[in-house]
């Protein structure tokens, strides 16, 4: 059999596909790069906007022109929220929610009647580029944000063994990888259920474990502990937080249900900084959230000119059926919201720009991650994109470099033998 796995959203679903890729390979099935190559189409959806949702729909449709022989699986959160609109795409095989992901190949093997086999395949060719491992540890959300719909797709915060965690790691660590992300929907609630906490795992990880780096890929602010943050000391872990933000005005932080003020989080920054140097801080922000006056986007737009962001992710608010911010009033306009978001983006560029540019002359270790002829790609470990021309191979490789020019979406540099 012939599978081809695509994912729509966030790291979270990236890792998930990545262990169904890794399961089929297990039982002898090939993964191939194209809706084309294949014989069955698996598409791992989003829905946390109508944006996310569309993009669902446009993906099941481009693998439906392939028409591969045994149709195509939609899964995930698009899947869970409007399973009949999945179900009545053309070609589509089978419609699997998010209470179905764990058992997700088990279930498509045995609804469809795949072929069975005994030999393993080797591990998926477009998994076997990657140079960074998503490691998938707790899944759900018990937070009430008014405007997110993720926590309805995917359920209550329940997190995976540490052992499981530790075990999957150390099969990535023999497989080469150099650096782990740690991912899910609210990793910062690790463990919460059974009296574990996130600072535990990640010092676990740390002590059994010797790959080079290790990545946390999103904490509440409220999660940020001390005992969290004293774990930087070790420098496998990267210098690299993101930390939702969501709007930089109080009252709107309110009725979006966040739990902290702008203040709370100014201040985490500050303890983040101060125990760690070169410490990159990339957020999120939604603009034109209902009940949004010129006021509170103003007061948004200066506190995050002020925080000196590594970057920004800009969101014009996108109300989503089943949330509580739907029906608020003062609803904003979506040619109001487009105007704010390119207004944020105007600052979030600037606070990128910046940031990039205090590095400038300095020597960084990057990992070289994917090639366009001789020019390499890689990040930092404080999550600077790097450029590099090169006509060595250089994938899966942590290597200096020295920062010559700051272009916005990159760095340009110069390799080095070593960094002085």
């Amino acid at each position: 059999m012939r599978v081809h796995l695509t994912t729509i959203g966030c790291k979270l679903n990236q890792a998930e596909a990545a262990g169904w890729a890794r399961e089929l390979a297990a039982m002898g099935h090939e993964i191939v790069a194209t809706p084309t190559a294949a014989d069955l189409c698996i598409v791992n959806t989003c829905t946390v906007t109508h944006v996310a949702a569309r993009k669902s729909r446009n993906m099941v449709r481009r693998c439906a022109k392939a028409r591969p022989h045994w149709g195509i699986v939609v899964a995930g959160c698009y899947a869970q929220i409007s399973p009949s609109e999945a179900r009545a795409l053309e070609g589509v095989s089978l419609v699997l929610g998010s209470a179905d992901k764990e058992a997700l190949v088990d279930t498509v093997v045995t609804r469809l009647g795949l072929p069975a086999h005994l030999q393993a395949a080797n591990m998926p060719a477009a998994l076997a580029g990657r140079t960074r491992a998503l490691v998938k540890v707790q899944d759900g959300c018990d937070n009430a944000c008014t405007y997110c719909i993720v926590r309805v797709a995917r359920g209550r915060q329940r997190s995976r063994p540490m052992a499981a965690i530790l075990e999957e790691i150390a099969a990535r660590e023999a497989e080469g990888y150099q650096e782990i992300v740690l991912t899910g929907v609210h990793i910062g609630a690790y463990g919460r259920e059974r009296g574990e906490s996130l600072a535990e795992l990640v010092a676990e990880i740390l002590s059994h474990t010797h790959f080079p780096r290790l990545r946390l890929s999103s904490i509440e602010p409220w999660d940020f502990s001390t005992q969290l943050l004293r774990l930087w000391e070790n420098p496998r872990l990267c210098r690299h937080l993101h930390l939702p933000l969501q709007s930089g005005c109080d009252a709107t932080l309110q009725r979006m249900g966040r739990r902290y003020t702008t203040r709370f989080y100014s201040d985490c920054v500050a303890r983040a900084r101060s125990a760690m140097g070169d410490l990159a801080v990339t957020t999120d922000v939604i603009v034109g959230f209902p009940g949004e006056d010129e006021q509170e986007f103003a007061e948004s737009l200066a506190c995050v000119a002020s925080l000196g962001l590594a970057r920004v992710h800009v969101f014009p608010f996108s109300p989503r059926p089943g949330t509580p911010a739907t029906s608020l009033p003062a609803q904003v306009p979506p040619q109001l919201k487009e105007e704010r978001a390119a207004r944020m983006r105007v600052v979030a560029d600037a606070s990128a720009l910046a940031f990039q540019r205090r590095f400038l002359g300095r020597c960084m270790q990057v990992l070289w991650e994917s090639a366009c002829g001789a020019q390499w790609s890689g990040l930092t470990d404080n999550y600077l994109r790097v450029q590099v021309t090169s006509a060595h191979p250089l994938r899966n490789r942590i290597l200096p470099a020295r920062l010559l020019e700051a272009c916005g979406e990159l760095m340009r540099g110069e390799l080095q033998t070593q960094c002085n």
